[in-house]
């Protein structure tokens, strides 16, 4: 990329924002949720969401885009980092063998990033199967005090683990779509 992509967003009520708030699937009119695992399941749809919102329009060279160098990230490899780091939380519910990895050795989930349009919706096909499990796999333990697995992690430092991994990626995502074409927002 030679030049810097113009700064844009389609919002048109805050320039700051990525939509309008009425076109916005994450808002949501009515009170919030009751309780805390409502609370936690809630900003996890809502940081899932916001990662596929920054990921859509864009072909796969642009998904497969690394930001700058020597770094590997892009936004396709974010969604295949995140559909591996699910495949791994489940591994920490009970003491059995971990699944193997989705993509092979560390990094490989940004490294094998490319722009090949059938990766990319391999990619997203992944990211929802091991979310539905890894969903699937916590609601058998709606104590989140419990303790699981062999290192005895409390499920609920698995869910609030899993909220901050998708907000810190939904960050870099940001900076990512911004890169690819210009588009900003919350």
């Amino acid at each position: 990329m030679s030049e810097a992509s113009a700064r844009w967003t389609r919002a048109t009520v805050f320039p700051d924002m990525w939509v309008d708030p009425d076109d916005d699937p994450r808002e949501n009119d009515g009170p919030g949720p009751e309780g805390e695992l409502a609370t936690l399941q809630d900003f996890l749809a809502g940081y899932r969401l916001t990662l596929r919102m920054k990921c859509e329009g864009l072909d796969a060279e642009q998904l497969a885009r690394r930001s700058v160098p020597p770094s590997t990230m892009s936004l396709l490899g974010l969604v295949r980092h995140l559909a591996e780091v699910e495949r791994d939380w489940r591994g920490w519910l009970d003491e059995g063998e971990r699944e193997p990895k989705l993509y092979g050795e560390r990094d490989a989930d940004f490294l094998g990033a490319v722009g090949d349009p059938a990766e990319v919706e391999a990619a997203f096909a992944a990211l929802e199967r091991e979310q539905a499990a890894t969903d699937a796999a916590l609601a058998a333990h709606p104590d989140l005090g419990a303790r699981v697995g062999g290192d005895g992690i409390a499920v609920r430092e698995l869910l609030v683990h899993r909220v901050d991994e998708y907000a810190r990626h939904c960050g870099h995502a940001d900076l990512l779509r911004e890169r690819v074409d210009g588009r900003v927002g919350q």
